[in-house]
């Protein structure tokens, strides 16, 4: 399982969880995935964090969507969230 984040084209994060981080990306992408995301195409994947099973996961992306902005971008600048390290694309 995984839990993402992504940023989208007005600059906004969007942060979702999945059991196949490629297969969902592409339905982001193609405008299939989320409401939100679907009007503020494109979207770039930022950070990922691999989990054990769903439970994390969903627990993981409502932390993550609670906080402020700023904390969002100072945990993707740290590279952790929470004592988790995220996996950041270059």
């Amino acid at each position: 399982m995984f839990v993402y984040i992504l940023a989208c084209r007005d600059g906004s994060l969007y942060t979702g969880w999945t059991d196949d981080l490629e297969r969902r990306l592409q339905s982001h992408r193609d405008g299939r995935a989320a409401k939100y995301t679907r009007s503020r195409l494109p979207v770039r994947l930022v950070a990922w964090i691999q989990v054990e099973d769903a439970s994390q996961a969903k627990s993981l992306e409502a932390r993550f969507k609670q906080l402020s902005r700023a904390e969002k971008l100072a945990a993707l600048t740290a590279g952790q969230a929470f004592g988790v390290q995220l996996h950041k694309t270059p």
